[in-house]
């Protein structure tokens, strides 16, 4: 993501800090003149009594940048690391930056914490580990001389990275107090692509900074003024993330809503057709005996027809032989018929 480009675009809709406040705070004093580093030109104003004078418009601009770019990394949800090992920043730092839930390192920097980020994962792994054993009464256990080992141990975990113990993976940005103590971390975020944001002094050098801000490193009021600026842009930040989530976790929840009522319309809609289909099926039920009588009437005038059909066919047949009959068999019958006669009557005769 370009951050640079995301904060140039917004830097208009953060609260601007004022002048007077930042001049107040002693922000513009910077570092006597013979140990300035001249990358560093730019954001000078002017010399005095051999000290450089640093432009407050300039950190003015270059703060709002840094704070919009700030809050677009929090309005994401991602974490970022700050770096602080002076002094005068330690208990300014860890109290502002605790209160934003936002992961920090007050103590000496461990190497490769960004490098061989697994590696401090697995130191984290083993606070977790020993204050397990605390709990389920492993640590009762052991003798007196390996409890106060093991508590030694913890302790100094506590004190390196107990601040970092909720970062389960790489910042998405980092912001140093006083680049050029914390070298060692800037040339890790450089090599592994991390955005810098960064309170510059005359005597640092900016050019493997992404977002410098021109500002005196060394006064403790300088160092609150800005880091109150930074953690209200990412307090902001966070409260807007909140915000859309509630406001997708109630739109989640009305189309569901709406889900169900339409379900539930549907269903009655299913239902009062089905009724409707009911009914119909029991009037059509009420109207069948008539349709059946009906029908057994059909089939009984059917029945009777057939019967009269099959009574009429024979006589019919005999008919119609008498008709094929020739006019010679028909004499020839009516012979036979005579002969017959004729033999019945002669028994009758002889015995008279």
């Amino acid at each position: 993501m370009n951050y640079l480009l995301i904060a140039k675009q917004k830097t208009r809709k953060m609260p601007k800090t004022s002048f007077k406040e930042l001049l107040d705070a002693g922000v513009h004093f910077g570092h006597l003149k013979r140990k300035w580093n001249p990358a560093m030109a730019p954001y000078i104003f002017m010399e005095k009594n051999g000290i450089h004078i640093i432009d407050l418009n300039k950190t003015e601009v270059k703060l709002e940048e840094a704070a919009n770019g700030l809050k677009q990394i929090a309005k994401s949800g991602r974490k970022i690391l700050f770096v602080a090992t002076k002094k005068q920043a330690k208990d300014i730092v860890a109290e502002k930056v605790s209160a934003v839930n936002m992961p920090y390192v007050t103590e000496r920097w461990p190497g490769g914490m960004l490098t061989n980020f697994p590696t401090i994962r697995k130191a984290v792994k083993k606070m977790g580990t020993i204050d397990k054993m605390a709990v389920d009464g492993t640590f009762d256990t052991l003798s007196k001389r390996e409890k106060l080992q093991i508590t030694r141990q913890r302790a100094k975990l506590e004190k390196m990275l107990g601040s970092i113990s909720d970062l389960t993976r790489l910042p998405a940005a980092m912001f140093i107090v006083d680049v050029a103590k914390e070298y060692i971390a800037v040339r890790e975020a450089n090599r592994l692509n991390i955005p810098v944001f960064a309170m510059v002094d005359t005597n640092s050098d900016p050019r493997n900074i992404d977002f410098p801000i021109p500002s005196n490193d060394d006064a403790s009021k300088s160092i609150a003024l800005i880091l109150d600026y930074i953690t209200e842009a990412i307090a902001e930040g966070s409260n807007e993330r909140k915000l859309e989530k509630d406001k997708e976790v109630a739109s989640a929840k009305d189309k569901k809503e709406k889900k169900e009522k339409e379900a539930a319309a549907k269903a009655e809609t299913t239902d009062a057709k089905a009724g409707a289909d009911k009914h119909a099926g029991a009037k059509s039920v009420a109207h069948k005996p008539a349709g059946a009588k009906a029908i057994a009437d059909k089939e009984e005038t059917k029945t009777t027809a057939k019967k009269s059909a099959a009574k009429a066919e024979p006589v019919t047949a005999e008919a119609k032989k008498e008709e094929v009959k020739s006019p010679d068999a028909k004499a020839m019958e009516d012979k036979a018929t005579d002969a017959k006669a004729k033999d019945d009557k002669a028994p009758d005769a002889k015995a008279e």
